[in-house]
């Protein structure tokens, strides 16, 4: 059977979309490019930071430039480091109309960006209590993964990498730990630096991954953001398809058993 994207839905949050490709919209040198780049990034879905976007239109803003019809936007707590500053964030974008979706953000460190798993945790309860869809970015751990699920979380989002970092998936044992346990999707965020960081998230079986300065930061961020629509893609496709078994010693491509002499 012949693997179709159009066939393998990507649910999410009682939602059916077809990319598996998150896009961010920060950190792009203007507006321009980055319209440019979800353009080519086939992405669905985009998330914005509350905290750093003109809600009220006054001025210019990146909204602006997101068509509305072809892109559903998730609002995200950046920049938030309590529960409290991320459950207000969270309300202020529906109030805003965006979405009563949120990447749920809540930062425990300045410098490395980890994410503060107690006041995740806490945010998650509250938020989902008042009828969010709550996407939660989280560390690798498979502990903290199933505490979200089990808070109502629509989705966990563990880190591959710090944010921004770009050295791809440091731990793809634990990774793989949170999927066997997983019965909500999960997305990958945070980390990817290129193309094939994204492909090894997806070959283990990820159902997402969520990105934005591998892409913004890229020398050519239109074009990378195919490359990452691609990657995203062949990931999926070799993950269905089923990999060979990993061994040892090398097995003959092209066998002598069974050939008549």
């Amino acid at each position: 059977m012949t693997y179709s994207q159009a066939d393998d839905a990507f649910l999410l949050g009682g939602r059916t979309f077809r990319s598996r490709l998150l896009v961010g919209t920060g950190k792009y040198s203007t507006f321009a490019v980055m319209k440019e780049a979800l353009d080519r990034s086939e992405a669905q879905i985009v998330t914005v930071a509350v905290r750093r976007v003109n809600l009220n239109r006054s001025t210019e803003s990146l909204l602006d430039y997101i068509d509305t019809s072809r892109f559903f936007i998730l609002p995200n707590t950046a920049a938030c480091y309590t529960a409290d500053d991320a459950i207000r964030t969270a309300h202020l974008a529906r109030e805003a109309g965006l979405s009563n979706w949120v990447k749920l953000e809540v930062i425990g460190d300045e410098k490395t960006l980890f994410p503060d798993t107690e006041a995740l945790l806490t945010a998650t309860r509250s938020l989902v209590k008042e009828g969010f869809v709550v996407l939660p970015y989280t560390n690798d751990d498979p502990i903290m993964a199933r505490k979200l699920q089990d808070a109502g979380a629509a989705a966990v989002m563990p880190l591959g990498a710090p944010i921004g970092s770009g050295m791809g998936i440091q731990n793809p044992a634990n990774i793989r730990i949170i999927l066997e346990s997983a019965s909500v999707p999960v997305i990958v965020d945070a980390g990817v630096g290129t193309a094939s960081d994204a492909s090894v998230a997806m070959e283990l079986g990820c159902d997402a991954v969520l990105m934005n300065t591998g892409i913004a930061g890229a020398q050519d961020a239109v074009a990378m953001a195919e490359a990452m629509k691609l990657a995203v893609q062949a990931g999926r496709m070799a993950f269905k398809a089923g990999r060979i078994p990993r061994k040892l010693y090398a097995s003959a491509s092209s066998p002598l058993q069974g050939i008549s002499r």
